[in-house]
Formats: structure tokens, C-alpha cells, sequence
């Protein structure tokens, strides 16, 4: 699989990479066999940059993923989070002090059975610790030899510019897909300004764009879908009608909805790597397939236009959520 550049110090990432926060909570009950599995199918694939955090599970999807690529350290770009507040289990806030960020670090090394992490992100947003603060601390991992590259997620303009000038981003994260298009607004356009590369999480909104959700009502509540707002009411009805659109538009095409989803993202340009989610074999493959995917001109225009006159109905999460995001 192609490989591209992401930032200015250095990092290479395959052209897609693989969200694993749904192989250890939130979409259904985990599968620890089938997961190990899909992370070896990736490897196979090509597929080389996998993210994780401390906050999923919590703590054992860190630990799944290190058992798993163990073997093959040398081909893995890693990366994972700090920043919530967890007890018990739960997210009970935000935390960034500088102690709570170079213990996490360090549990983390441990969980993931690694001397280095690749790329380390502060998760959400800590209003009360400035992010020049955070930010300086992160930089001193990266000279302690313990994290090779840093990035944010879920932050505005105003802080990238802010965290930068302390110490060069690789990367920033965000959600962003075919419905999820405001860092289109001011965040593309700084990152790009300053040589930032862009990683796209939930590129096929939450399964919606695929087909494949049901209403919120039909999840179980440990489930996330359970509290999504726009699988909520008519929120629901909104965006199923925007999502059988696009699916319909993907058979003209001849693909998958995941792959054009997927195919959408790529090509918007290669300071953008998508990092669909999933925890089994054949949505690898399908996944993987996409960067073969070649839109045409009139496919990509009819996407914007689609997407621009029937943006996604609802919040992409709910209030508490929502509150943690810098934009």
C-alpha cells in the first residue's frame, strides 16, 4: 500500500490506516481472537498505522494492540492518547497536568509492551492547563526518547497555531467525512498553512454512510450508537435519506458505500489519511480496497453538491460530549 508523508518531521504513514477503539468498547461486544486477527490482515495489507488510546476499553485496547504487533514493531506506526479523566472505568472529564500526562505515558509504554510510541495526542482539550504547558511536556517525552512525533485532537484553529509555536504538530485529528465537513471552514486550511497533516477519524460516519446502523433506540446503553444524537428521532429519518443517496451513487460507480466514503476522503489529498474503524477481516478488506478507487470529476462533484445541500442532521454527539471539543 502507498505510503505518505503526514507533518514536516518526518512521519510515514500506509495511505489508510485502522481505528481499533471499536475492538475493545462501544460497538458491540468485544472480540479479542477476531481483532488480533484483523491487525495481522493489516500488517499483510500494507496497512501500518493503528490508534489506540488509554481512554478505549479502558486501558485494554492498548494491551491488545501491543500482544498483537508485538511481532512486528518494526512495521508499526503507533499511536495513542492522554487527556480524559478516568475513574473508574469512565470518563469523568478532562486532565492534562503535566504529571497525569507523563504517567499515562508511561502506563501506556507498559501496556503496549513498546520502549517508544510513535505519535502522541492529547485527546480533548484541558481548559484549564494552557495547551503552551501541555505541549511543552509533550516535547520533552519526544526528546526523552519515549514519543517520536505529537498531534492533537478535536481542536480549533486558534490552539494549533498556539501548540505549534511551542514544538512542531505531525499530525491533528479530527472526525471527517462525506457529513462531517466544518474543519473544512479554518482547521484544513491552518494545518495546511503550517505543513500539519490530518487524520480523519469516522470517515464513514459511524457506520451510517455504509448502511449499516440502526436507530438509537435499538442499542443496547453501554453501546455509543445508543446516545448518538443523529440516530435520534428525525435526526434518523434526515440523514437515512442522505446516506441511501450516496449509496446509490456508489453502485453507479460500482463500488462499495464504505469504499467511496473512504475513496472521497483520499481524494481530497495526501495530507489526509482516513483511519476507518473496525474489528473484523472482510471490512478490512473492503476498506483496504478503497485506496484503488479512482472517483471521477463528475462523481466528486456530485458528492459536494449532495453533501453541501444535505448536510447530516444533529450534533455528532451529545451535549456532555460535545463540551469537550475545541471548535
Amino acid at each position: 500500500m502507498k505510503q505518505v508523508k503526514l507533518g514536516s518531521q518526518g512521519l510515514m504513514v500506509s495511505r489508510l490506516g485502522l481505528g481499533c477503539m471499536g475492538m475493545s468498547q462501544w460497538y458491540g461486544e468485544p472480540d479479542d481472537v477476531e481483532s488480533e486477527r484483523t491487525l495481522h490482515k493489516a500488517i499483510e495489507l500494507g496497512v501500518n498505522f493503528f490508534d489506540s488510546a488509554e481512554a478505549y476499553g479502558p486501558f485494554t485496547n492498548e494491551v491488545l494492540i501491543g500482544k498483537a504487533l508485538k511481532g512486528f514493531r518494526d512495521k508499526a506506526v503507533i499511536a495513542t492518547k492522554f487527556g480524559f479523566d478516568l475513574q473508574d472505568g469512565k470518563i469523568v472529564g478532562v486532565n492534562s497536568r503535566p504529571e497525569h500526562i507523563v504517567d499515562v505515558v508511561n502506563a501506556s509504554l507498559k501496556r503496549l509492551d513498546t520502549d517508544y510510541i510513535d505519535i502522541l495526542y492529547q485527546h480533548r482539550l484541558d481548559p484549564t492547563i494552557p495547551i503552551e504547558e501541555v505541549i511543552g511536556v509533550m516535547g520533552e517525552l519526544v526528546q526523552a526518547g519515549k514519543v517520536k512525533y505529537l498531534g492533537l485532537c478535536e481542536v480549533g484553529a486558534f490552539t494549533i497555531e498556539r501548540a505549534h509555536r511551542i514544538h512542531p504538530l505531525s499530525v491533528v485529528q479530527s472526525e471527517y467525512s462525506l457529513w462531517e465537513r466544518n474543519i473544512e471552514l479554518d482547521v484544513l486550511p491552518v494545518l495546511r498553512k503550517l505543513g500539519i497533516g490530518m487524520v480523519s477519524f469516522c470517515p464513514l460516519g459511524r457506520g451510517f454512510l455504509t448502511g449499516t446502523v440502526d436507530r438509537a433506540e435499538h442499542y443496547p446503553a453501554s453501546d455509543f450508537r445508543a446516545q448518538d444524537p443523529r440516530l435520534q428521532g428525525e435526526n434518523y429519518d434526515n440523514n437515512t435519506m442522505i446516506a441511501s443517496q450516496i449509496r446509490a451513487l456508489a453502485k453507479r460507480q460500482g463500488v462499495t458505500a464504505s469504499q467511496l466514503a473512504i475513496a472521497w476522503i483520499i481524494a481530497q489529498g495526501d495530507d489526509i489519511v482516513p483511519i476507518p474503524g473496525t474489528k473484523r477481516r472482510k471490512y478490512l478488506e473492503e476498506n483496504c480496497a478503497a485506496t484503488s478507487v479512482q472517483l471521477s470529476p463528475e462523481a466528486l462533484r456530485e458528492l459536494a453538491l449532495m453533501t453541501n445541500q444535505l448536510p447530516a442532521s444533529g450534533p455528532r454527539y451529545n451535549e456532555r460530549m460535545m463540551a469537550f471539543v475545541d471548535r
